[in-house]
């Protein structure tokens, strides 16, 4: 019986070392790129200057990401697949809503100031779907013994690629408009609410690449309202009427008359035409970005079997088309990587938060969320809502709540001219400690995963 009950403890102990080997190398290959970007873009070597490595964000964005998300989603997925995959934007939904609570709790228990109460829950609810976790699979699967079996990385970036276009709308339209800034910093020069902006000029030179890592051109996309408090403005305005006057209608069809029976048309109400405002205000048109632009090709040329044979496989007539569109693909890890380590290199931005409010953020974020995030997945396990025996369909939706806050909050901050400084500091300090909080938890995963 000792006997027995020694062949366990050591079974188990070397298990459990294997599955923290398993988690932790694949980060270490991550850590590895981050450490050379840093290197390369410190300021005391400066051996890459930082406007290569906002071109090689750019072709990320506009090359790499794109061929990627093509060439992996567009062979993994059928209509059958996108009826099994429904959980995965759904969990990204839940995600949200969850870090949103988490958001607010941590604004009740730190008291940031006024100005950044919004800031602080949309920091906290929404991260980083897609590069990171793409790159977190990618190293995952990039080992002899992976724990997830055959075409590993082609299940797990078609997963995350799935998920994307969920978190990307949420981006467009509910984060773009929480992050509106407030009326506090401007001022009102005339009765028609023309305001003017007390923030830095658009194209500053200095601007962080956290800000502009993914997305490359942002200030081609300003407007006039989107460093504005528009929603604010709209919603605070006193000079719009609640009714209009229209001509009396007969219902006979004639104009007047003393015995006509009249039909006056309601106005639209004010909060409609409000609300009717904001929305033509909103920047739905960014959503069709280039990796969304390839997630919505892949899943038309994916569905269709007669696309598909054209397409992929090894006897398609266009398949020197799609291995060469792999090769680019496969550059997309390492540049996300060497970003992050240019990114790094420049240190902090200064911060009104206040050292509290961070430190309530990234443990809410990287701390408290991703064991929430074990809870809901197992129950949506328990309750036969994922794939069956799929580990990584649930390493992927469990990494929806383990993420740092997503870059591309900075680049919308920059774009609404609020709290740029702040995002910029709080994504520094994120994806620092992301790099221990990830491989505590993924070591963690891999030891729940074959029980879920």
């Amino acid at each position: 019986m000792i006997r027995y009950l020694a062949e366990v403890y050591n079974n188990d102990m070397k298990s459990g070392g294997e599955d923290l080997l398993s988690a932790i190398v694949p980060l270490l290959k991550l850590l590895s790129l981050t450490a050379i970007g840093l290197v390369l873009a410190h300021r005391r070597t400066q051996i890459i200057p930082r406007d290569t490595f906002k071109l090689l964000s750019k072709l990320v964005f506009v090359l790499f990401l794109p061929c990627l998300i093509f060439t992996e989603l567009g062979q993994s997925i059928t209509f059958d697949s996108i009826a099994r995959w429904w959980f995965i934007p759904v969990n990204v939904l839940i995600s949200t809503f969850v870090g949103c609570l988490l958001g607010f709790l941590v604004v009740v228990i730190c008291r940031p100031p006024p100005e950044y109460k919004r800031f602080t829950i949309i920091m906290t609810a929404f991260g980083n779907t897609g590069n990171l976790s793409i790159a977190i699979v990618g190293s995952v699967c990039h080992t002899s013994n992976s724990p997830f079996g055959p075409h590993c990385h082609s299940r797990g970036v078609a997963y995350v690629s799935f998920a994307q276009w969920v978190a990307v709308i949420l981006v467009y339209t509910l984060v773009y408009h929480m992050m509106e800034p407030p009326l506090d910093s401007y001022e009102i020069l005339e009765e028609e609410t023309e305001i003017e902006e007390l923030s830095p000029p658009v194209n500053d030179i200095s601007r962080p690449l956290l800000i502009t890592a993914e997305w490359p051109g942002i200030e081609e996309k300003e407007t006039e309202h989107s460093k504005t408090p528009f929603i604010a403005r709209v919603f605070n305005s006193t000079s719009d009427q609640s009714t209009t006057t229209v001509p009396d209608i007969d219902i006979n069809g004639e104009y007047g008359g003393s015995n006509h029976v009249s039909i006056r048309c309601l106005a639209e109400p004010r909060v409609v035409r409000r609300i009717r405002t904001v929305a033509e205000q909103t920047p739905i048109q960014h959503i069709l970005q280039p990796p969304t632009i390839a997630s919505l090709l892949a899943i038309i040329v994916g569905t269709v079997p007669h696309l598909k044979s054209i397409v992929f496989g090894y006897d398609a007539p266009l398949s020197f088309i799609t291995d060469s569109l792999e090769i680019l693909a496969g550059a997309m890890v390492p540049s996300v990587m060497l970003i992050l380590g240019g990114m790094l290199s420049e240190g902090p931005n200064e911060s009104k938060l206040g050292l509290r409010t961070t430190i309530g953020i990234i443990v809410a974020r990287l701390l408290v969320l991703p064991l929430l995030g074990i809870g809901i997945v197992t129950l949506a396990s328990k309750l036969n809502l994922l794939v069956v025996g799929d580990a990584m369909y649930r390493f992927v939706l469990l990494l929806q709540y383990t993420t740092p806050s997503a870059i591309l909050l900075g680049a919308i901050a920059s774009l609404r001219s609020y709290a740029v400084s702040e995002a910029s500091a709080l994504l520094f300090w994120q994806h620092l400690f992301a790099l221990f909080s990830l491989s505590i938890y993924i070591a963690l995963y891999f030891r729940l995963l074959p029980s879920m």
